[in-house]
């Protein structure tokens, strides 16, 4: 099964029109599954920052997706396996959390999931557990007895997750090994307690996830089911997310609701269709005409883009005013109400102390290329001297390049 003609339930038609599917472990028995019964399928998310980013955006647009075809999702914090960290495609271990981060960190996390997913105690309301759950409290050798016995460490060490770490020779801790045998204990605990039937991921979770269909059935004769995403890429073959400016926050404490628009207001031309598929609930033919706008008219379908991403992420009120400033910023030469600020002392300051303090370049040495490539301005004229001063007492818009705008307001 290949093309959305084939799927004859809702949801696996959904998914595949939208492009979400990319490797699903029984296609014909999870599209039977899903025509007989409620699916509840989960997504597990480890709390390594007080904020999810952009990368992780997908998964939670599959549940909502989940949600809207009529099933049940199953958000997962990993309270429990953040303290190891996923090992899979990292260059070296993640930094050990201490248990308040992670708690903090959950906390934290959690509020974003209201936005895109309904909760509640109906059949296709969202439920949020945490597997600390059943992880912390797990005797080590009977759950090596029990669970350790159905896992082979050669099969273990052909998944690309681990192959690819161990062939640059470099570390893998025996903690971070187990992380693949807790995940999958994930599954066959949430089968036990929820009734669960899918796990969802990105590409890089497939082996976790083939793990975890696996135990259901060695262990109970319970048959689930994995699906996974396609790797996130941008035109030019980078991964999506990544920015100079660094991690593309949800959280509004962690980015500003202008800066999060901007994102998705920058796409470039050829990701848009994709993106529009993945990331808003807008309608496929209304998709399909916005992506057949090129020219200058594909800023129509970049707006939409931004409007409707942030409109799901931070609400509809974020959406219209960051539109509103992004108007009154390029398109009257003024100065709109959400763009990023930073403080002008009474003394003033160096444009390139300004250009690191307002974020648009990240050290000093970025800031002079960028004044000498001529893409810093102060009110809208260039200027080429890095050693000048911005003068104190009145409020001074200040851009890198054609896209990047904010305010210095005086102290």
């Amino acid at each position: 099964m290949t093309s959305a003609m084939n799927y004859q339930s809702t949801l696996l038609r959904l998914l595949d029109e939208r492009g979400y599917i990319h490797q699903l472990t029984d296609a014909e028995g999870l599209d039977a599954l899903a025509q007989r019964q409620i699916v509840p399928g989960y997504i597990g998310f480890d709390p390594t920052a007080p904020s999810l980013h952009v990368g992780h955006l997908v998964s939670i647009m599959m549940l909502r997706q989940l949600q809207r075809a009529g099933h049940k999702p199953i958000v997962v914090m990993g309270g429990g396996t953040g303290k190891i960290g996923d090992p899979s495609f990292k260059d070296e271990a993640r930094k050990l959390l201490t248990g308040d981060v992670i708690a903090h960190n959950v906390a934290s996390i959690r509020r974003v999931f209201e936005r895109f997913l309904t909760f509640g105690d109906g059949p296709t309301d969202a439920i949020m557990v945490d597997n600390a759950e059943w992880l912390d409290k797990l005797e080590y050798i009977p759950f090596l007895r029990d669970i350790g016995q159905h896992f082979s460490v050669n099969r273990m060490l052909s998944f690309d997750s681990v192959k690819l770490r161990l062939d640059r020779e470099q570390s893998l801790s025996f903690l971070e090994f187990n992380y693949m045998i807790l995940q999958a204990y994930d599954f066959l605990e949430l089968s036990r307690r929820a009734g669960c039937r899918l796990q969802m991921g990105g590409s890089d979770q497939w082996g976790n996830i083939v793990n975890g269909v696996e135990l259901s059935r060695r262990v109970d004769g319970t048959q689930v089911f994995g699906l996974t995403t396609p790797l996130l890429t941008n035109a030019d073959g980078t991964k999506m997310g990544k920015t100079v400016g660094g991690a593309v926050w949800l959280n509004e404490d962690q980015l500003s609701n202008y800066d999060y628009w901007q994102f998705w207001r920058n796409t470039a031309d050829a990701d848009v269709p994709a993106r529009l598929r993945l990331f808003t609930d807008l309608p496929l033919d209304e998709i399909a005409r916005l992506s057949a706008l090129s020219g200058s008219a594909i800023n129509e379908a970049k707006i939409a883009l931004a409007n409707e991403a942030t409109k799901l992420c931070r609400g509809e009120d974020a959406a219209q005013a960051a539109e509103a400033t992004a108007s009154a910023t390029f398109a009257g030469g003024g100065v709109g109400a959400e763009l990023p600020e930073f403080a002008l002392p009474a003394e003033g300051i160096g444009l390139i102390d300004a250009l690191v303090g307002i974020g648009f370049a990240a050290s000093r040495g970025e800031a002079k290329r960028l004044i000498a490539g001529g893409g810093a301005k102060l009110d809208g004229e260039s200027i080429k001297d890095d050693a000048h001063l911005i003068p104190g007492g009145a409020e001074v818009r200040i851009s890198a390049g054609k896209k990047k705008h904010g305010v210095l307001r005086p102290v």
